[in-house]
Parts: structure tokens; sequence; C-alpha cells
């Protein structure tokens, strides 16, 4: 399953964004086949900017927040990825808590 992404812009979407939604399987697929062979880190965030002809990562956070940005559809796409993780990284792990920020200060979070 490929997570579908919603923007609050409304305006003509620009060729790059297109040609990223048109191959999102493609990419997709060419994810899944480097985190095979190069682990991730498990709690990670990576910022993108869109330049309107090229996208670029900005900044890591290997402690990232911003959780609770996640649309209702993505959550199950987020279980079921952080459930992967752990089974490859913690293959006896039962039990796991998670707790969400619900108090910040930065009201976009």
């Amino acid at each position: 399953m490929v997570p579908h992404l919603v923007t609050a812009l409304t305006g003509q979407i620009n060729e790059l964004e297109q040609r990223i939604l048109d191959t999102m399987p493609a990419i997709e697929r060419w994810f899944r086949l480097e985190w095979m062979e190069h682990t991730p880190p498990f709690y990670a965030s990576v910022d993108v900017r869109n330049a309107g002809f090229k996208l670029a990562p900005v900044d890591t956070d290997f402690f990232p927040n911003g959780w609770n940005n996640l649309t209702p559809a993505m959550l199950p796409l987020a279980v079921q990825a952080a459930m992967v993780a752990i089974e490859k990284i913690c293959p006896e792990a039962r039990n796991l808590l998670i707790i969400p920020e619900h108090n910040t200060k930065h009201t976009f979070y």
C-alpha cells in the first residue's frame, strides 16, 4: 500500500510534483529495496523541501515530533512500518507503549 498524501495547496500541480505522483509505486519499490540492504534509523524523520524543480532533504531528526500530523488513513501504514522495524531490530519484543505528545507549543505540530 502506498500512502496518498494530501496538501492544503489548491493551485495547479507543477511538473515535478506530477512526475513524483506518477512514479510513486516505483519510488516506493526503490525505498523498500534499499531498506532491505541498508537499515534506516528506526525513529528518524527527514524534512524535504520542494523548490519547484527539485526536491532536497534539508534536515534529519533522530527524535522527531509531528507524529500527530499523520492522517487517519496514514495511521495503519505507520503501525505496519513500526511493526516491521521492531520485528527486524528486536524479534523477541512483545510489548511496546507509545505515548504521543499532545502538549506541544508549536501549533503546526
